[in-house]
């Protein structure tokens, strides 16, 4: 499978590793109402790769991390039960959104 034109990869900075098993939902904004293009899940490494077509058009677009199960799981409570980052897509390069996370505060940057 190819890669998509939208990748992440989620860093658990609290506890030094890759956040795997992560759901992430890759939606594009349409007139003010957001429509689902992928869902996916973090791999062991962190990273998720299919989060739909290689070409997106120009746009606003939101990755939707279900960070509340990632740490439910660990047994480990946290602030934020979920992490949205709107971005916007402008032409064909790639985009990677990495997201950096931790029980009570997270960060982004755009990736390469």
């Amino acid at each position: 499978m190819s890669v998509s034109h939208v990748t992440t990869h989620i860093l658990d900075t609290g506890a030094g590793r890759p956040a795997a098993g992560v759901a992430v939902v890759l939606s594009k904004n349409d007139a003010g109402t957001w429509r689902e293009l992928a869902a996916s899940s973090t791999d062991a490494d962190g990273r998720a790769k299919d989060l739909g077509p290689e070409q997106l058009e120009p746009g606003h677009y939101k990755l939707n991390f279900a960070t509340g199960k990632y740490y439910t799981d660990l047994q480990t409570q946290t602030f934020f039960p979920e992490v949205d980052l709107v971005f916007e897509v402008t032409g064909p390069e790639h985009y990677h959104v990495p997201l950096l996370l931790s029980p009570f505060a997270y960060s982004t940057y755009r990736g390469s």
